[in-house]
């Protein structure tokens, strides 16, 4: 994909998210109980690497590197497939208000949120995310997109279920919930 208006609306979008998502950080209370950072470091280094990957621009890639070639419509329905997964995250995000944080922790007052987008999935936030993840790797139509889309969903993959495992310790409900609503994907398999 070249500089194109869709590769630049890609571009834009990523980093209204990023900067939005960080400024948005000061909504989250202060947390009572979180997982220690050496717990949660494999994670962030695969999800760090993901993006890494998945970022790498993708021009003049051919031969082996290059999976497919993009029209600009196609580019254009990624950019509606980024803009419904980032929607979505903030639809999660603003309905678990200040149980927010970037960390795994337990916040005052700390509850299972099992309704909008939690009702669909246990990790909304994530899924959104997945989804802007690989409409930009199938965007790019390149190797590298597609590795650092999978590095990124394994990340997230950790990330949750060392969070649940954190939320089933620590709320009484949660395991009920986990039973309840699939993980990531809607309509995808429960947890038993």
């Amino acid at each position: 994909m070249n500089m194109s208006r869709p590769g630049l609306a890609m571009i834009a979008l990523w980093w209204g998210f990023a900067i939005s998502w960080i400024a948005a950080a000061a909504w989250s209370s202060g947390a009572d109980k979180r997982m220690s950072v050496r717990r949660e470091l494999w994670y962030r280094i695969i999800l760090l690497t993901g993006g890494v990957v998945l970022f790498i621009p993708a021009h003049g890639y051919s031969g082996p590197l290059r999976l497919w070639s993009v029209t600009r419509g196609f580019a254009w329905g990624c950019v509606c497939g980024i803009v419904c997964g980032f929607t979505f995250s903030w639809w999660a995000r603003v309905h678990l208000g200040e149980f927010w944080s970037g960390r795994i922790t337990k916040k005052a007052g700390h509850r299972v949120i099992a309704s909008g987008p939690y009702a669909i999935v246990r990790h909304p936030i994530y899924t959104g995310i997945l989804c802007a993840v690989y409409s930009t790797a199938a965007a790019k139509g390149t190797v590298l997109g597609i590795a650092g889309s999978l590095l990124v969903t394994v990340g997230f993959w950790m990330k949750a279920r060392l969070e649940e495992t954190f939320l089933q310790r620590e709320l009484a409900d949660y395991d009920a919930y986990r039973r309840r609503v699939p993980m990531l994907l809607p309509f995808g398999p429960r947890s038993r």
